[in-house]
């Protein structure tokens, strides 16, 4: 591959929060392999100026649905799986071109998105799975029509596109075991009700303590973790205490849950965007009434969560979790947390806090020397001003990929 050489870039550096004027980047076979504030020789490489524009790493987003490509869930289970294949790939280019090459998929997407990404069959980020999230029955995953007929066994797992209704020690372990043979790159526990699922209230507390460590464990069995939907202390706190590594969402969460999550290391991913779409849209695009009902649970409670979280000390990723029709908001969630934290710690959120859950710390959500060269170019410093990196990458006039240019319009 050739290489690249990027001058007269303001680079961002996310674990500071600062801008470092007048640096040199360049780039060899997908790397990063030098950056200073002193001339670098081109040698070979390809080399644009970039101006005195800013560069930063590419955002990662750690809690999509690239799979769920409408906001009507019922829906989903009767649309053939090559159209949705093929939806899914129209939804990962745009985001591709809204500057994040990296997202973490929380239920729906499978191995075989990942290998077109990977091939580059399909254009998009980089694809980190968790395949089929696990549900109780009656959980967050669980779809099926209240009036559905009734099948009782404690042997059986239900499989769907998105999840397996698994219940029982020996039922969950089978279901993460399936997941994890499929590659999935970590595991998805729905551990509390839900806003899209239809028998749930979102305080229910869903899964058993030993039914989520034996999750835990067998995800551990393949060094990888678990991820789990949780909205309320009680069941924060117990995914928290089985090992649980990143909790998504935690719209609910009080002080002594966020103190727990912090002396425990856990992450949180809070999930902002979908709520005001969802309450905004879902209506008209084919959300039930008992979902639209529930988000005004969890809609107003969101941005204290972040401060109450930021308080105590915990780590929080960057995730939007937007289904269907919304997709195209994704960036939307930089200007909701601005609200309330300042846009250094937001932008480090979808970068170097997500590498780290993604367990890629230095490869990803940096410029340095040996990190995986996805980059963007920003009209603008998003520390001063976090909006440009809203849109669907207006003000990017340059996505590199994999040391690859995606977008350049810098001519």
């Amino acid at each position: 591959m050739a290489a690249l050489l990027l001058t007269n870039a303001n680079v961002l550096d996310p674990d500071r929060g600062v801008i470092l004027e007048g640096h040199h980047v360049r780039i060899e076979n997908e790397r990063i392999r030098e950056v200073s504030d002193r001339p670098i020789a081109a040698g070979a490489a390809e080399t644009v100026d970039l101006g005195g524009r800013t560069l930063m790493p590419g955002l990662i987003d750690a809690h999509v649905h690239v799979a769920l490509t409408t906001m009507d869930l019922a829906g989903m289970t009767r649309k053939p799986a090559m159209l949705v294949a093929i939806e899914a790939a129209a939804i990962m280019k745009r985001m591709l071109h809204r500057g994040f090459t990296t997202v973490r998929d929380a239920a729906g997407a499978v191995r075989g998105l990942a290998m077109a990404v990977e091939r580059g069959l399909i254009e998009g980020p980089r694809l980190f799975y968790a395949g089929r999230a696990l549900s109780q029955t009656g959980g967050h995953g669980d779809f099926r029509p209240l009036d559905d007929q009734p099948t009782v066994c404690p042997c059986a797992v239900f499989t769907s596109g998105i999840s397996h209704v698994a219940d029982g020690v020996a039922s969950v372990r089978a279901a993460a075991r399936e997941e994890l043979r499929q590659g999935s790159s970590q595991v998805k526990i729905m551990a509390s009700g839900g806003v899209a699922s239809p028998s749930d209230p979102v305080w229910n507390v869903q899964y058993s303590a030993e039914e989520m460590r034996a999750i835990v464990e067998e995800a551990q069995g393949w060094r990888t973790y678990a991820m789990a939907h949780a909205y309320t202390p009680e069941a924060i706190t117990r995914a928290v205490e089985a090992g649980v590594r990143t909790i998504e969402h935690g719209n609910l969460i009080d002080e002594p849950t966020a103190r727990l999550m912090a002396a425990r290391g856990a992450f949180l991913v809070p999930t902002l965007v979908t709520y005001f779409k969802i309450d905004e849209l879902g209506r008209q695009l084919g959300m039930p009434a008992v979902s639209m009902r529930k988000v005004a649970d969890v809609l107003d409670a969101g941005l204290a969560s972040l401060e109450r979280c930021r308080d105590a000390g915990v780590a929080m990723g960057f995730g939007t979790d937007l289904l269907g029709e919304t997709h195209d908001a994704q960036s939307e969630e930089f200007t909701i947390r601005a609200r309330v934290l300042p846009p250094a710690d937001v932008i480090r959120s979808a970068t170097t806090v997500n590498a780290e859950i993604l367990g890629r710390t230095g490869e990803l959500g940096v410029v340095a020397e040996g990190a995986v060269a996805d980059l963007l170019v920003v009209d603008g410093d998003p520390l001063r001003d976090i909006s440009v990196l809203t849109g669907q990458g207006e003000h990017l006039p340059g996505i590199v990929q994999n040391g690859r240019w995606v977008v350049r319009r810098l001519d």
